[in-house]
């Protein structure tokens, strides 16, 4: 008889450098290549990430021959359901680190399930990196000297085979997601993206990542959240220049945040400093809408939410400034903001996402952190000097020149295309946000740390 194993693609929809799969095959005369589809979780994505998803299992579909199922449903039945009608008797995935991931792979091996775990969507897997007394590390900085010293392993090879048992008919439920911008997804596009970046953005990288108005950065992120191109992959072409030791410490912020959601589950939408909550916070109403909508008077900011709202994607300079504005400018609640972000972003990680919002809010993983308050206008003078980037999101804008268009407010033709006025005066807004600090302060500073 043929023997079979189910190789469940979750945040891994690749075929190179996937342990699990390799052990799938090994295993087995056949796979079973599955990817089941969360309803739940779908009900709750943006337009973009539907479409960027539908388009990832598609390339995925085609690299194993168009054999892919898909399949909604809860895991555990459509599991059973599958292991019955293919006869598989093992099933293979990739661990999950995510507080959902473990709950859901929980549920599934309480079913009577097994669930065979071979490697991870991370370099090195959360809960592996530890201080000498056995505790998780609570700062960046050492962890990254302690990740880069526990080291990792070579990529996995890529099958030289994939032989993948015959699907049925009713089996194949690929989504008809689409968007209205062309969308770049699955496992060919991330590897043609890393090859590009490494020719022409890798070797500057320290020097142009930070500039909204250019294409400095990776662009990486989706395709390593959705598993379309491993981490290992990158890290095993990297050097020991400057450039390319800022762009392994940007994959280690990544690893850091999923270490720190890992032994702090309840941080996916609650304080990482609890003392947080105690600060007195607005509740989100009109400011926040516009803040939504990139209509808050502050070009950068406007810039960089019609951005996300348009595109699915958003600068990482750009988050940090948002996020600091509707934290310390608006008074709002971190958790306003991530959720925002977690319906828009295509590469939507929920720990980067999370502790990501959370340092800039200053109740995440930092020494010294509620005293950081961006200047939405000193950021954009900074970052977008020309001003390209406001050009390109806000048009209303595009007649100033680069002297004029971070302040339209000074200049007698700045709101002539209908550009709407400021809705917060920063400075008023970042003395306000340091006197509710002051409010819980106490005696001693506040130090996640401690």
């Amino acid at each position: 008889m043929t023997s079979r194993a189910i190789i469940w693609f979750r945040r891994d929809l690749r075929i190179s450098d996937h342990p699990a799969l390799l052990a799938a095959i090994a295993e087995s005369d056949e796979i079973v290549p599955l990817f089941i589809m969360d309803n739940r979780i779908a009900g709750k994505s943006g337009s973009y990430r539907l479409a960027y998803l539908a388009e990832s299992l598609r390339s995925l579909d085609k690299s194993l021959s168009e054999k892919l199922l898909v399949i909604a449903g809860d895991p555990s039945d459509v599991l059973k359901d599958v292991m019955t009608r293919y006869g598989a008797s093992s099933v293979h995935v990739s661990a999950d680190y995510t507080p959902y991931g473990v709950s859901r792979d929980a549920k599934v091996m309480a079913s009577g399930i097994e669930l065979i775990q071979t490697g991870s969507p991370y370099a090195v897997a959360p809960g592996r990196v530890r201080k000498s007394d056995e505790t998780p590390y609570r700062v960046y900085t050492p962890f990254y000297r302690a990740w880069c010293a526990h080291g990792w392993r070579a990529p996995a090879e890529k099958p030289k085979q994939i032989k993948a048992a015959e699907p049925f008919a009713e089996d194949r439920n690929f989504p008809d997601w689409q968007s209205d911008i062309p969308v770049l997804a699955g496992e060919n596009a991330a590897l043609d993206r890393w090859q590009e970046f490494q020719n022409d953005g890798l070797n500057s990288y320290d020097e142009n990542r930070n500039f909204a108005g250019i294409d400095g950065t990776s662009r990486l992120s989706a395709h390593l959240r959705w598993g379309e191109i491993h981490s290992r992959t990158l890290l095993a072409k990297l050097g020991d220049s400057k450039a390319h030791d800022v762009f392994r410490k940007e994959i280690a912020w990544r690893e850091f945040y999923a270490d720190v959601l890992h032994h702090n589950p309840h941080t996916t939408w609650d304080y990482y400093a609890p003392r947080f909550k105690e600060m007195r916070y607005d509740e989100p109403g009109s400011k926040f809408n516009a803040w939504c909508e990139g209509k808050t008077g502050y070009p950068f900011v406007d810039a960089a939410m019609r951005q996300l709202v348009q595109t699915g994607w958003m600068h990482n300079r750009s988050r940090m400034v948002v996020a600091s504005f509707l934290v310390k400018d608006l008074h709002l609640e971190w958790q306003h903001g991530a959720r925002f972000f977690g319906q828009h972003l295509i590469d939507f990680d929920v720990a980067s996402n999370s502790h990501g919002w959370q340092w800039t809010a200053g109740c995440g993983t930092d020494a010294s952190p509620y005293y950081r308050v961006f200047n939405p206008i000193e950021q954009g003078k900074r970052f977008d000097a020309d001003g390209d980037y406001i050009r390109k999101f806000v048009p209303e804008l595009a007649h100033l020149s680069a002297a004029e268009i971070h302040e339209p407010w000074l200049y007698l033709d700045g709101y002539s295309n209908g550009y709407v006025e400021r809705i917060v005066d920063h400075a008023a807004e970042r003395i306000n946000s340091l006197e509710r600090l002051a409010e819980i302060k106490a005696d001693k500073p506040l130090d996640p740390r401690a």
